[in-house]
């Protein structure tokens, strides 16, 4: 759940880590994508100026643009400066609103206010509500997780109606140092250290864009102060039953009072290089599975070999971006099955008959001689 902060964070170490990582990774992207930021701009610039150089308005106010609003303060900034930087352009700005129905009067009073922020800045607003949270995640339940899955559920929905080439959420920085903190709380990897990705598919034509991940919710609270523009509370926010509230206003106070004053700089720092390096390995791992994977009418073919010949972390890469090309469920996939298929993988089969393994997802693995076939029989 998304709020305000009391504190404000110090302004990140910004040379160290090489920024030329970035702009080859920047490359790969095509002319609409927005760059990976690194940050690098002073704290003194104001929250619209570090926005238009992060994601430049001349790549986005000639389509349809669609903007998640809570109501909240970061996304009542983002709006705001969204659409300032759209005068211009000949696309078309939007807003869109879930209203989980979870706080009664409350979620009422926050779609209301959208709904006249909108009418204000001359803004078509789409808001859908959801009946007392009625409407549930894949887990049945109302969860971080769940709710999470049903906003994001509604957003690929409207931008597929209106067409909709992007779609900007309000993440902060303070956001993804509470994201990677959570992360690191559960167990992750590389991917998780670099928190929320600043962009990704969300349908086969809009992409997800966090704009404001190198703007800090002190920055946020300062801008709409200058605005003299009101934003909602959250009464939420202030619950301990939600993990990422209790990092927010126990964990990371704590660890700058007792450990290190500038904790947040370092988690900032973490997911920046971590983002940079996993970037990396996902690359590797896409031209590796292009080298050894042959496809099946049911499934595939893979040189076990070959995936045996690589470090066990980008064998297990190489594994994640076959499922996710193959369109497999990787929930469950936890790091203890893949290493299991890893191993499996790589016992040794010459001579020997046919020897199968199923896992997850109605996933059957069978290994003869150097050959690992997967397949995901019909139900």
């Amino acid at each position: 759940m998304k709020g305000t902060a009391a504190r404000t964070p110090r302004a990140a170490t910004r040379k160290s880590y090489p920024t030329r990582v970035f702009r080859q990774f920047n490359q790969r992207h095509d002319n609409l994508a927005p760059p990976l930021p690194f940050c690098p701009m002073s704290a003194s610039l104001p929250l619209i100026a570090k926005l238009a150089s992060d994601w430049p308005p001349e790549r986005w106010r000639s389509v349809t643009a669609l903007v998640a609003v809570s109501g909240g303060a970061d996304s009542v900034a983002l709006v705001r400066a969204l659409h300032r930087l759209s005068v211009g352009g000949e696309g078309r700005l939007m807003v869109a609103h879930f209203n989980h129905g979870l706080r009664g009067a409350e979620s009422d009073g926050d779609q209301a206010f959208v709904e006249e922020l909108g009418r204000e800045l001359g803004l078509r607003v789409v808001a859908e509500r959801s009946e007392g949270g009625k409407e549930r995640g894949r887990d049945g339940a109302n969860s971080e997780e769940s709710l999470r899955e049903l906003r994001y559920q509604f957003l690929a929905r409207v931008a597929d109606e209106s067409g909709a080439r992007y779609v900007a959420t309000a993440h902060t920085a303070d956001d993804q140092v509470e994201t990677v903190m959570h992360n690191i709380l559960r167990g992750t990897g590389l991917a998780g250290l670099a928190g929320v990705p600043r962009t990704r598919p969300l349908t086969g034509a809009a992409t997800l864009i966090r704009p404001l991940l190198c703007v800090s919710r002190a920055e946020v609270l300062e801008y709409l102060a200058g605005l003299g523009q009101g934003y909602r509370e959250d009464s939420s926010n202030a619950s301990t039953e939600y993990t990422r509230n209790r990092i927010r206003r126990e964990l990371l106070p704590y660890l700058e009072s007792n450990f290190n004053p500038q904790v947040r700089e370092a988690l900032t720092r973490l997911s920046q290089i971590a983002g940079a390096a996993n970037e990396w390995m996902e690359h590797e791992a896409q031209l590796a599975l292009g080298a050894m994977v042959r496809p099946m009418e049911d499934g595939i073919e893979l040189d076990a070999h070959a995936l045996g010949s690589q470090p066990a972390f980008l064998a297990q890469l190489v594994l994640r971006a076959l499922w996710r090309q193959q369109g497999w469920p990787l929930q469950d996939m936890s790091h203890e099955k893949w290493t299991q298929l890893l191993a499996f993988a790589a016992t040794s089969a010459d001579g020997q008959p046919l020897s199968r393994r199923n896992f997850p997802g109605n996933i059957r693995a069978e290994k003869q001689g150097g050959v690992l076939r997967l397949t995901r029989p019909a139900d």
